[in-house]
Order: C-alpha cells, then structure tokens, then sequence
C-alpha cells in the first residue's frame, strides 16, 4: 500500500534523525529564545553576521501578523455593513439593482460561488487562520526556530533545504528547542523551487535568503505566497548588483546596474523590479513595506497581490537612469505613463529622452542603467509600526542597537525620491571641500525643496532638488570657499566656469536636522567587530585566501592545526609505505 510505505519511511526517517549524537562534537549557540547544535566541522552553514537580518525578519513578521489582523476585521466589518443594508433594502421592498447579487444568490442568472466552489472574500468569513510560514533555504533551521518561539500567533512554520546534513542538523535542532519547536516547525528534504512551485498559494510568508543571488527562486516564490501575503528575500550578490559584472546582473535579474555612489540603494531597487516582473506573470504585483541594505546584503519585505487591472501600473513605477560620466549628475526615465479621459485611463510609453546626448552641466556623455524600481521602497506606516514594535520589545531582539538604528534613519527617508545625492562626490567634482550636512541641508531647505538622509549611507541626502539647482548651490559655495584652478576640459572647470542662476542661502534652516539627529538618536552604527561579513559556505577548505573574511588569527590557526594533523597522518604511516615512497624519489628525479 502507498500509504503505509509513506508511513514507513516517515518512521524510518525519525528514527534516523533521532539517532543518539555526542554533545561534546557540538557548540551550543543561543540567538534569541532559540538554541541550536553547531558542528565543530562546520558542516552546515551558519552565519552569526545575519543575526541583524534575522533580528529585522522576526520584527516584520509580528508586524505583519498584527496588519492583517487588522486587515481581516475590517473586511468582516465592511462585510457586515454591506448585508445589513442590503438586508434594510429588501425589508424595505427595494429590488436589487440589475447585474447585482439579488436575494436568491444569483447574479446576472450565474451562481455567486466561484468556479472552483469557493464563495467569494470566503477567506474572511469566520476566524483568520494562523499564518503558515515557509524558511526556503533552512540550513541549522535557527532562523525557523527564532519564528516559531518568538512570534505570537504564528502558524505552521517549514523549513525546507536540498542537504541531508543540513536537514538532519535542522531535524536535531528542532528536537533540541523543545515541544513548542516540536508541534509547529517541520524539516522537509526538498528543493526549495520544486516544492513552491507544488504548494501555490498555501504560505502567508515565504522567506528566501540564500547564499548568493535569489534570482533562481523567485519564479517559484511569488506562486506559493497566498493573496496579501509576504516575501521576505535576501540578495548578498552585492558586487554583481553593485556594477561590478553589470552583464551577471543584467542576466540574473534582468537590469543593468550603474557604478554611482548611490550603487547600494539601486540595488534594492534593481531586486524589487525583479520580483515585479515574476510576479506579473501570473497576473500578480508587489508593494513593498520595508527595503534595507545593512551589512554586506539587501533586504526586502514586500507583500503580493492578485490583480490584472493593478498590474497595469508596473510601467508606471519602473525607470532607467541617466548617469553623468564626468559629474555624476543623474536623472530618471519612466518607463510608462497614463492618459486620462472621463473615467477611461490609457496607458502609454513615457516620454523622453529626459536628458540630451550630453550633459547640461558638464557636457560629458551619459551612461544608461536600468530599469529599476522608481516607487517608493518603504511603508512609512509600516515601519513605524515596526519600530514601536521593537522599541517595546527591546530585550528580545539580539542585535536591537543596529536595527532600531536602521529602521530609524529608514523612517525618515523621503519616500518618493529614489537615489541619492553624496556631499563627497559633489565636492571630489569639483575639488573643493564639501559643505557640512547642515549647510547643505539648509541651502536646500531654503531654496523651497526637501531633503532627508538614507539609511544607505551616511553621506547620502535625498533631495526633490533638479540637479541644476544642487549645482547652483555648489557654485555658491566655491565663491565663499575657493579652489585651485583646474585643467578647463575637467567636469568641475566646465561646472564653476557658469554662473549660478539661483543664489544659495545657507543660513541654517530649522528643518536642517532630523528629529533623530536633535536628539541625538543613534543612526549609523560601526561593526560590532573585526572581520564583521559573510562567511564561507559550509564543508569549503580554509586556506590563506579567507584572512579577510575571518581574520589572520583564525585562519594561521585553523592552518597550524591541519599541517600538525598532516604531519602526525605522516608518522603514523606503516614503515613498509613510507621506505617504497623514499625508494621512488630518486626514479622520479632521475627520470625528469
């Protein structure tokens, strides 16, 4: 019978997993309310640099089950009020408008159910159920196991990986976290992009973050998430998403990225257009609530929905950018835009080119990225709900410091001004000493634009501000801070060579500083300590290569270790080997 084969290999299976193990082969590592076995041979992957990202999943997670929460009762409620008028309206002898549902339940003479015999907004009747959460890429299972015990009202939470070691560590870790672990996390053996593709629409939350580019499971991803739930995806590929192998990026995830000092947010950006264009394909969009870029990765947290009409609109929120060569000066295209007549909306092309063959402040050429995400990235009620969240919840939260820093400096961040502007780079063109962050901010304030800083880098100010008018303020600058001369061909000769069209006033504004800054709230904090990055992936042979990874003590260590170990293998070889060996030295020598 297939059932009882099932059966029997399920058992076979537990027994496996509940084999008796050593714990002095083991490190007991604690993150949260979560302990797992660590192997001392590093056979599964753990990195303890993604305690932030880990520490930033669990906040969204008990955010967004709160949000939908909200969201399920105020469906019921819509729903309540709309039968108890229509309940007044057929008391009141009042016939059902035509093509409306009509007392009988039929609508235009077709059945109200849906085809495959579900009755319509059927999900909001009665309870919400608990969300189901799926850990794609599981590897020790900690991150599963910090969900499961740590956030109030979840669900069933699986945990899914294609290694048996990482399963049988996942499956030892489960056992080890106790009966909550036990009764809501599961370890399958499974590729991730198989079984997503197999269980559509069945997860309220998908969390992807992999060793390297999530490119290959997005596909899968956005199928498997249930209408209005979550996708949390990490991307660490940060030199191909960064510009360094532009034709990689372009090929994973159908972008081309450009080198500015903005490089880390167009990388949020460049990921989030990806996931749109997998989401379109089955007639889905996005909307993301969070997007961070912290450590060596980007993170985002978007929610996804079914709509052929909404999808209509991603033209709309995609742009290529224009990049200034000599200057750096950049400037966005739209990809669509809408004509509007009556109640009827037409989409088109967007206009262009926004920008001539050669820059209008320097004269040097453009480069052309994109396209990218040019919506806004962030939920500014979603975040700060988040961050009340973590504020209340302090001692629970391991790496709390950075990311109630992040989630701070995120929620002050002009929501709909993509990219940035650096006060270095505009003062590295034209060789001048930059202006303070304040000066700057104020001369921007004062000229009647907004500004604000980005999460991203310290550096960095959004700003609505053209580039003509950043310009202008830096011409005035120069005047009250010369500089040397410069060769006449140089971007900053031709910039300073025009007069300024407005005139800067630097006078400090009162909106200069953030209320963050005022009160002197920490925003950017520095590595908790050396050597503070990705690891190596697990099983891989540590050579000398990995100092800037782990640092040159560990490495010399491990090393010493392995030639000691090498050369106790040597003394311990038979006597007989060992003179056959020496025998053949001088043959091999002749012979060359």
């Amino acid at each position: 019978m297939v059932g009882g084969e099932e059966t029997k290999t399920g058992e076979e299976e537990n027994q496996k997993s509940s084999t008796p193990f050593d714990l002095n082969d083991y490190t007991i590592i604690k993150e949260g309310e979560a302990e797992i076995l660590m192997h001392t041979k590093n056979e599964v992957f753990y990195n303890k640099t993604q305690v932030n990202n880990r520490d930033m999943s669990v906040a969204v997670l008990r955010t967004f089950i709160s949000k939908r929460k909200e969201e399920h009762e105020a469906q019921l409620s819509k729903r309540t009020k709309k039968a108890m008028k229509a309940s007044e309206d057929h008391d009141s002898g009042l016939e059902a408008p035509s093509g409306t549902t009509a007392s009988n339940g039929k609508s235009n003479g077709e059945s109200e159910k849906m085809p495959h015999g579900e009755e319509p907004e059927a999900k909001f009747r009665g309870e919400l159920k608990p969300p189901r959460v799926l850990e794609a890429l599981s590897a020790t299972g900690l991150r599963a196991l910090r969900y499961a015990r740590e956030v109030e009202g979840i669900g069933q939470v699986v945990a899914l990986d294609n290694d048996k070691a990482s399963v049988e560590a996942c499956r030892r870790n489960i056992k080890f976290n106790g009966s909550v672990a036990s009764a809501k996390v599961e370890s399958n053996l499974a590729d991730a992009r198989v079984y997503m593709l197999t269980h559509p629409k069945e997860f309220d939350m998908v969390d992807l973050d992999p060793y390297g580019s999530p490119s290959v499971f997005l596909d899968s991803a956005v199928q498997s998430i249930a209408d209005g739930g979550m996708l949390m995806c990490t991307a660490t590929d940060m030199a191909v998403l960064c510009g360094g192998n532009g034709e990689v990026c372009y090929s994973k995830y159908g972008s081309y990225p450009l080198r500015g000092k903005y490089c880390h947010e167009m990388a949020l950006r460049i990921l989030l257009a990806c996931i749109e264009s997998h989401a379109n394909r089955y007639k889905r969009y996005i909307v993301p609530v969070l997007s961070v870029q912290m450590d060596f990765y980007v993170r985002v947290f978007v929610r996804i929905y079914t709509s052929a009409g909404a999808m209509k609109n991603t033209p709309l929120k995609l742009s290529y950018v224009y990049q200034c060569i000599g200057c750096d000066s950049f400037h966005l295209q739209p990809v669509g835009r809408t004509v509007s007549k009556n109640t009827s909306v037409r989409y088109l092309p967007g206009f262009g080119p926004v920008v001539s063959q050669e820059c209008s402040d320097c004269g040097k050429k453009y480069n052309m990225g994109g396209p990218i995400w040019s919506a806004p990235i962030h939920d500014q009620d979603w975040v700060g709900s988040i961050l009340s969240d973590v504020k209340s919840m302090k001692d629970r939260y391991p790496a709390f410091d950075r990311i109630s820093a992040v989630l701070t400096t995120v929620s002050e961040e002009l929501p709909d001004v993509p990219l940035f502007l650096s006060l270095h780079n505009l003062g590295g063109t034209l060789k001048c000493t930059s202006p303070s962050a304040m000066v700057f901010r104020s001369a921007v304030i004062n000229a009647g634009y907004r500004i604000s800083g980005t999460h991203v880098n310290p550096l960095g100010l959004k700003t609505d501000a053209p580039m003509d008018v950043i310009w202008d303020i830096m011409r005035c600058w120069v005047k009250n801070h010369p500089v040397k001369a410069q060769p006449p061909e140089h971007s900053g000769s031709v910039i300073l060579a025009k007069e300024p069209v407005l005139q800067a006033n630097f006078a400090r504004a009162v909106a200069s500083l953030s209320k963050a800054q005022a009160k002197k709230v920490a925003r950017f904090l520095p590595n908790p300590e050396r050597h503070w990055g990705p690891k190596l992936r697990a099983g891989r042979t540590i050579t000398s290569k990995h100092a800037s990874l782990l640092g040159p003590d560990i490495v010399d260590g491990i090393l010493n270790n392995n030639n000691n170990n090498n050369n106790q293998e040597q003394q311990d070889e038979p006597e007989p080997k060992r003179k056959k060996t020496q025998e053949e030295e001088p043959t091999s020598i002749s012979s060359s």
